[in-house]
């Protein structure tokens, strides 16, 4: 394989110039595949998609009342010829001085320009039958009516290539008769985790063992990205068996995606399996928590290249280098534009401790104020084996790698949870 210079790697690289290293490293080759509305929410497009019609597709009303023709002499008293409901139009032309009753929805008539609702109208029935529709408001030209066109002409562009689909894009696209969407083929991550330490849950715990719970994070969060999972499991601090798995991976992943033993621990055995395997730029970023981060190229099946993560072992740290490192390349890998994370300024209700030296990603709880403005407050317990400090948390605090302390009352970045993974 081919070596490939990834970067000069500094002491401690900046998570900026970590996430620009790596996506400028990968490349974008997705494959399409065609697939039912039904099957396609949360999937990436593979091409533009533009509009096969107007919508609305003719002019109906925008509300119940009654179409007429808005050129009327006084006194503005029309004659009812008809009505014209949704689904089932008037279908004759409508004459000078005459009117339709017309339901919300319903084909504005040949003749008509204009629609007056029910509750500015009265209705009265002459000796001979004929119902006559007085009108009570000012008449304007075109009111509460729905051009062609309005919302959507006819060949433009509802949405671009790497457009992640959400629900209402869904419906957006039914509404005009599309039923099938092109999109990228999934993306295929394989996931493990290293350590001799880790049991399964509902197992019992021997002494110095510790329940794995990382892979269920990262799994949930792969899923919600529609990203197809391969989930190896724990594997054991062995050579032999690091090896099977890392070579049992490469024969169908995109990405494979480990979680622990990045760091300089005796036991750290991925770093030696990886060096067999590929161009490893191991760094240590500088961020807190999760410091140790791998990326690199590994040799894939047909000389293709299968991207690797090493996250810290940590819960926090592997939960926070998923989202601000992994995040990012697994976009550009689905095809899909790098996610711009929400960024709020808060008042910081209790005093910071930061030291200088690495971005630190803090947890909080933050809270909208009488007047409008955001405070939080730092949950107290911010190690990176804390992961209450996560689930009790609704946000990050994002502090620079030169800031120190802070005392409360300061102006403060924060990072809302609900924008992630975005």
């Amino acid at each position: 394989m081919n070596q490939i210079d990834l970067c000069a790697v500094p002491d401690m690289m900046d998570v900026e110039f970590a996430i620009k290293t790596m996506l400028t490293t990968v490349k974008t080759q997705r494959k399409a595949e065609t697939l039912p509305l039904q099957q396609a929410y949360g999937r990436v497009l593979a091409s533009s998609v533009r509009a096969p019609m107007n919508v609305p597709p003719l002019a109906n009303s925008a509300m119940d009342g009654y179409a007429f023709a808005a050129d009327i002499p006084s006194p503005k008293i029309l004659k009812l010829v008809g009505k014209s409901l949704a689904g089932h139009p008037y279908a004759a032309k409508v004459a000078a001085g005459e009117c339709v009753r017309i339901t919300t929805g319903a084909l504005i008539p040949d003749g008509c320009d204009t629609v007056m609702m029910q509750e500015q109208t009265a209705q009265n029935t002459d000796e001979n039958g004929q119902t006559w529709v007085e009108l009570h408001a000012d008449i304007i030209r075109a009111d509460n009516v729905r051009l062609a066109g309005e919302d959507i002409t006819e060949g433009s562009q509802l949405f671009a290539a790497g457009h992640s689909l959400g629900a209402a894009d869904l419906a957006l696209l039914a509404s005009l008769g599309i039923s099938k969407v092109d999109v990228n083929t999934k993306l295929t991550v394989a996931l493990m985790v290293t350590g001799d330490e880790l049991v399964e849950p509902g197992n019992p715990l021997q002494p110095g063992q510790i329940y794995e719970s990382n892979r269920f994070a990262l799994r949930a969060m792969l899923e919600e990205l529609q990203v197809q999972v391969i989930d190896l499991g724990i594997i054991q601090d062995d050579l032999p068996t690091l090896r099977a798995a890392f070579t049992q991976a490469l024969d169908t992943a995109d990405l494979i995606l480990s979680c622990g033993g990045v760091s300089v621990g005796e036991a750290d055995l991925v770093k030696q399996v990886l060096a067999e395997l590929g161009n490893i730029g191991f760094w240590r970023v500088a961020i807190k928590p999760g410091k140790p981060f791998a990326f690199g190229l590994l040799s894939g099946p047909k000389d293709q290249y299968v991207y690797f993560c090493g996250l810290p072992g940590n819960p926090v740290s592997s939960y926070v280098t998923f989202q601000q490192l992994v995040l990012p390349l697994l976009s550009r890998l689905q095809g899909k534009p790098e996610p711009a994370p929400l960024l709020l300024n808060a008042t910081t209700t209790n005093d910071i401790r930061k030291r200088p030296g690495r971005a630190d990603f803090q947890r909080g709880i933050y809270q909208q104020t009488d007047d409008g403005s955001l405070v939080v407050t730092l949950l107290p317990k911010q190690g990176s084996g804390v992961m209450s400090s996560i689930s009790q948390a609704n946000c990050y605090v994002r502090l620079s790698r030169q800031s120190g302390n802070i005392p409360a009352g300061e102006i403060v970045q924060i990072e809302p949870f609900f924008s992630l993974p975005g």
